[in-house]
């Protein structure tokens, strides 16, 4: 049993062990804040027990921030995008309320896909990285990557006998964003590859997918029909499908500005 430890000790001694104190069960936030959170309850008269919790609140709160920003970071999102900036006055088309919906991320914890069809521009991309975020920050596995990239990806593999573990790598997360789909024909080995992703997530894992072409128009991407028919089953089974339009909002902010600039 441990000697009854001295409580006359002086402030500076006290902050001194709670320095000490603090990293053996690695409590960086309490150690940094202590100083001023013991100087704000001194002022307010906080009880030992409201001490004591503001502590504790602190170092959970930024532990909660730095696992969203792990997260994040793990996503490998190519820019930060927030539903806070998105426009919809720009795009008519997109239904606030609807993306607010799915903000909640109800749909990852269910394992539901998305899809986003429309132009360039029409903000398809944004609204797939910034939803891919708001589930990051909620707690789940997020994996952005372009359409080209996996499948590059999956062949690569496959080349190298690895294929398995790379699907099952994608496999494993909770929300997969797939970004970019329909710009390049995929020749049958990509395409059958990408569908053993979608396969292996369907009704587990949630599936996000943006693409500049309409369902009808993606026996341009893959060129067999049934394996094109299949994988339009596996992501929209259950799904949200959201229309984004044809009108390409960021080239009518640019000719905006490029307007503004001539007067």
């Amino acid at each position: 049993m441990n000697a009854k430890r001295n409580r006359g000790l002086t402030e500076e001694a006290a902050t001194t062990a709670i320095d000490q104190a603090c990293r053996m069960p690695r409590l960086p936030t309490i150690r940094y804040q202590f100083p001023d959170l013991a100087e704000a309850a001194s002022q307010e008269q906080m009880s030992y027990r409201g001490f004591l919790a503001e502590l504790l609140l602190a170092e959970c709160d930024d532990r909660a921030r730095r696992r969203s920003e792990r997260r994040i970071k793990a996503a490998g999102f190519p820019r930060e995008k927030s539903l806070r900036a998105f426009d919809y006055d720009a795009n008519p088309n997109i239904d606030a309320a609807t993306i607010n919906t799915l903000a909640t991320c109800e749909w990852v914890r269910k394992g539901h896909p998305l899809c986003l069809i429309g132009d360039s521009g029409t903000g398809k991309s944004h609204l797939v990285i910034a939803l891919g975020t708001e589930a990051a920050v909620k707690g789940y596995r997020v994996k952005y990557v372009l359409a080209t990239k996996l499948v590059n990806e999956l062949v690569e593999a496959a080349d190298e006998k690895q294929v398995a573990k790379t699907i099952a790598r994608y496999g494993r997360v909770d929300l997969l964003c797939i970004d970019e789909l329909g710009y390049m024909e995929l020749d049958r080995r990509g395409a059958e590859l990408l569908f053993q992703v979608l396969t292996e997530r369907e009704e587990k894992n949630s599936v996000a997918i943006a693409s500049n072409e309409s369902f009808g128009g993606w026996t341009k991407t893959f060129t067999d029909p049934r394996l094109c028919a299949a994988i339009v089953d596996r992501i929209t089974f259950g799904g949200n499908i959201i229309a984004t339009g044809t009108d390409s909002y960021r080239l009518a902010h640019t000719k905006a500005q490029a307007e503004r600039s001539i007067e």
